[in-house]
């Protein structure tokens, strides 16, 4: 089983204290997001688990748990998100440099390999134009040399929640956004990736998209899977087949993993996010917090049946903090 932490909140920047509870207990479990009255458990113990991959902006407050996740033998990765963007889309993060200096740490003790840097999304703005991510990737992939050998990103999907909060950002401070993956801006789209893999091909990254529906490979950039099954295989030295995830939208190639993670929750308050509906919502999920609970959100008195693998079966298409 495949552990994601996670998706749809950041695990190691906000719950860290409670993601190593459930390390100390040996299992979570995990709430439908469509229907909290149906949980399931999942067994956290290191036999069941053949990796986990930690999704986050600032894995900083997770870090002083890494020994003792190595002790008891997990295997794990992290998707770091590493944007240099202005306060105004990126709130409640701490500065570039703070997070840059966190990633050089982790890539110190994991190694490149293990630590993938995500520019993700791509926000096309009249603050943030093409020229605005090629000079930033491209300051952030010098500092990085060697820390990474893997550069993931997306563009900006205008889901209905985000497109209003953006409208609303509009209203309030003038700035413009665009959608660059319309069909009519395709050549524009085509120029900004492909000379973001010039930036990778400099500086030794391989430049993968995330979950794109829009085809990359004519600038360079084929699809990636994050949580890359090929990957696990080889860091790890599992040899099981692993499949792909029903649960995720078409276009990503992900395997199939268990999500700890809770919509509404994560505290970074960033503009564009997919994950978040608003700062109510957060406030309101965060205040059902209970410690030693074994949902990250709440409680469930009733009877929970621990498994070792998940059921993989379609679903409905989730957001995602980290896409």
């Amino acid at each position: 089983m495949i552990v994601s932490a996670s998706r749809r909140t950041d695990i190691p920047a906000f719950f860290a204290q409670w993601f190593m509870n459930r390390v100390n207990g040996g299992y979570f479990y995990a709430a439908n997001p469509f229907n909290p009255r149906q949980v399931k458990g999942y067994s956290l113990l290191p036999e069941d688990v053949d990796a986990i991959v930690f999704w986050s902006k600032n894995p900083r407050p997770l870090m002083k748990h890494l020994d003792v996740l190595d002790s008891r033998g997990y295997r794990y990765y992290f998707q770091f998100t590493l944007n240099d963007y202005p306060s105004i889309l990126e709130p409640h993060i701490p500065s570039f440099s703070n997070r840059l200096q966190t990633f050089k740490e982790l890539s110190s003790r994991l190694g490149p390999a293990r630590v993938i840097w995500r520019w993700d999304p791509i926000v096309i703005s009249s603050v943030t134009p093409a020229e605005y991510h090629l000079q930033h990737i491209e300051k952030a992939a010098q500092a990085l040399q060697g820390c990474s050998a893997r550069l993931v990103i997306s563009f900006l999907d205008f889901y209905g929640k985000v497109a209003d909060r953006l409208e609303r950002l509009t209203r309030r401070t003038g700035i413009v956004f665009r959608d660059l993956t319309l069909p009519e801006h395709r050549g524009e789209l085509l120029n900004l990736a492909g000379r973001i893999r010039e930036i990778g091909d400099k500086y030794g990254f391989g430049v993968y998209s995330c979950a794109e529906a829009v085809d990359l490979t004519e600038a360079g950039i084929p699809h990636g899977a994050c949580i890359d099954g090929d990957l696990i295989r080889r860091l790890f030295g599992i040899k099981k087949k692993m499949r792909k995830d029903r649960g995720q939208r078409p276009e990503c190639l992900c395997a199939e993993s268990v999500d700890v993670g809770v919509y509404n929750t994560c505290s970074h308050g960033c503009a564009y996010c997919y994950a978040n509906f608003s700062e109510q919502s957060i406030r309101r999920n965060l205040a059902k917090q209970v410690p030693g609970s074994p949902l990250l959100i709440g409680t469930y008195e009733g009877h929970v049946e621990i498994v070792q693998e998940p059921r993989n079966r379609p679903g409905a298409r989730q957001p995602a903090l980290f896409e």
